[in-house]
């Protein structure tokens, strides 16, 4: 079923349409194609994907190279947390799927080697995720090889697609363990660097000045690690991590486990994972050397940073302009650089504020993810959006910087848009659930910010919770946990093959896709809010404003289950208006506003034109 989408019908959609009849793939690869190099980062649509979940291209690399027992090689398709096939070779062959909908840009999470099992007996899982890292040179076993890696970018790069990495520089796999077989969190003030097992133990390090000094003669005077626990590696693990400085405990913070707050949040383990002292030059030195060797090596276009805000500031400082140095070297003008600042409630103050102090360019935009959750879903009003977008100001560099803010409504840590939105949406039918699933992607596309997609919610994914019960399989899925979920706008479930071009969610990727390709005010304009509900479900109108171009776009949403008409103010100049997308009015009603209807769950988007009216 196709709702609000009037403007757009004609659209060829499906792959297998008539030669004379361009595709979205097409269409996006013709626009895109020669200037990749060349768009502003605002100028993308995002496709986020765990490989393992995707397609299995090869199934000779399921095992990674391990024997065949799921606690060695990781392998179980019917365990949700452990490797389920999918790889390199399976997302390259994929392209086509994924280029459309629209997509400009693959966000993929990470496929660097990693350990393949760990966890206490009985509890264990699988680094199908990819963010127990190893090795950071090369490309997890179970993916491929590094030679495929290329295979898959340069295969995007001919498309116009771009393709940006998932980054981890907070920690690594979790090898080193602790003498004290206690893993609780240790302060620096109850254990310093000066002392053994705290203020009255055996002075240590002599003349080593703390961490906030950052110099090499400082660091090379902190010799033992053994400050707040004794850190030990496994003999049969002692020189797994690659780079080989990465064995070395003397660079990691060893302190415990993190409780997420204050100093643990950046000091401690993050759920035992080795946390790196990201405050050591060796290694912001090192981690600058792994990961430019990434661009260089294959001209990415960007990176996606894993728990950035678990990170001191000061190594950002010193490596984002490293790395868009490095690319730009690389003749990569546009690397996009955006920091997971992982929160869940609507507003921008602990992006912004993450971003300001350590220099992130951008931050995933997790308040609007929260917004949108609230407001599609019925929990809250569209005043709640509409405040959210009012702090766009207090960004680095203000309202412009928002643009360039990846925008998602839901991922593989916090769960599917989808579920939110059935769980906000009590007693809701299908039809109702798929419309309000739909007006939330219509969000996502035609407010400021860069559409990011989770793979699947194109198929109608409802996730059951969070994290592994929120990372599906695309092919035909084994897991039962995932198997029996009812999925939006088809008869399918998961034990299908999900690449659908039918799917109505796909084809509205494709729509949105389109409309917002083709306007630069909905690429990169700011934002000026024109009418909001105050109190329940209702209308949210904003205008778009390009100031480089001129152009306006009015996009107006309605949240609630009845059609609205309304009066709605736009820039006084404006002589005309013509339907990009939705029900838009013939024309104005007066210099200054214009007459909306909004069907229940609808949207729209106007162009605003100026001139003398014929």
């Amino acid at each position: 079923m196709r709702t609000h989408l009037s403007a757009l019908t004609g659209v060829a959609l499906a792959l297998s349409a008539c030669a004379t009849t361009p595709t979205i793939a097409q269409e996006t690869a013709s626009v895109a194609g020669a200037d990749l190099r060349a768009r502003p980062v605002t100028d993308e649509v995002i496709y986020f994907v765990l490989p393992d979940r995707f397609a299995n291209g090869d199934t000779a690399n399921d095992l990674g190279g391990y024997q065949d027992d799921r606690l060695v090689s990781g392998f179980d398709p019917e365990a949700k947390g452990f490797y389920h096939g999918g790889d390199l070779k399976g997302l390259t062959e994929k392209l086509d799927y994924i280029q459309g909908m629209g997509v400009t840009a693959i966000w993929f999470a990470p496929i660097f080697k990693n350990k393949p099992v760990q966890g206490p007996a009985g509890d264990e899982s699988a680094g199908y995720h990819g963010y127990w890292v190893t090795d950071f040179t090369q490309v997890d076993p179970h993916f491929g090889t590094n030679e495929d890696f290329k295979a898959f970018v340069d295969a995007a790069h001919a498309r116009g697609m771009k393709v940006y990495m998932d980054i981890i520089t907070n920690h690594t796999a979790d090898v080193i363990r602790y003498a004290e077989d206690e893993y609780q969190y240790r302060s620096k003030a109850d254990y310093p660097f000066s002392t053994r097992g705290g203020p009255d133990g055996k002075r240590i390090n002599e003349g080593f000045a703390g961490d906030d000094d950052p110099s090499e003669a400082n660091w090379a005077r902190l010799t033992d690690p053994a400050f707040a626990y004794t850190p030990v590696v496994p003999e049969a693990e002692k020189d797994i991590k690659v780079p080989a400085w990465l064995n070395d405990p003397l660079y990691y913070h060893n302190r415990g486990d993190s409780f997420w707050i204050g100093e643990s949040s950046v000091y401690g383990d993050f759920v035992g994972l080795d946390d790196l002292a990201t405050e050591h030059p060796r290694v912001v030195a090192g981690m600058i050397e792994i990961f430019g060797s990434w661009i260089d090596r294959f001209g990415i276009d960007g990176f996606r940073i894993d728990t950035a805000k678990h990170v001191n500031p000061e190594f950002w400082q010193a490596f984002v302009p490293a790395m868009l140095e490095r690319a730009e070297a690389k003749g990569i003008p546009n690397f996009h650089i955006f920091g997971e600042i992982a929160y869940q409630s609507p507003d921008a103050v602990t992006n912004a504020r993450v971003m300001a102090d350590s220099g992130l360019p951008y931050g995933l935009d997790m308040g609007f993810a929260a917004a949108a959750q609230l407001v599609v879903s019925g929990k809250a009003g569209p005043r709640t959006m509409a405040e959210f977008l009012e702090q766009d100001s207090i960004y680095p560099g203000g309202p412009r910087t928002a643009t360039g803010l990846p925008t998602f409504l839901g991922n593989h840590d916090f769960g599917r848009f989808s579920m939110f939105v059935k769980q906000g949406a009590e007693g809701a039918t299908p039809e109702e659930l798929l419309a309000r699933v739909k007006l939330g992607h219509a969000m996502m596309f035609l407010l400021r910010g860069v559409p990011t997609i989770y793979y699947g919610d194109e198929q109608g994914f409802v996730s059951d919770g969070n994290d592994q019960l929120a990372r599906e399989d695309m092919f035909p899925s084994k897991v039962a946990l995932y198997n029996d979920n009812d999925l939006l706008g088809t008869d399918q479930t998961t034990a299908d093959d999900n690449f659908n071009t039918a799917h109505p969610l796909y084809r509205l990727m494709g729509d949105l896709s389109k409309v917002r390709l083709g306007n630069p005010a909905l690429m990169r304009g700011l934002t000026k809010l024109r009418n909001f509900d105050h109190e329940g479900p209702g209308l949210l109108a904003v205008e778009r404003y390009d100031p480089e171009s001129g152009r306006r776009v009015l996009v107006a949403f309605n949240t609630s289950g009845e059609a609205i008409t309304r009066n709605v103010e736009v820039d006084f100049g404006a002589t005309g208006i013509s339907g990009l997308l939705g029900d838009c009015p013939a024309g104005i009603a007066a210099p200054g506003a214009v007459k909306l209807t909004i069907p229940a769950f609808g949207y729209a988007a106007c162009e605003l034109t100026f001139g003398k009216e014929d």
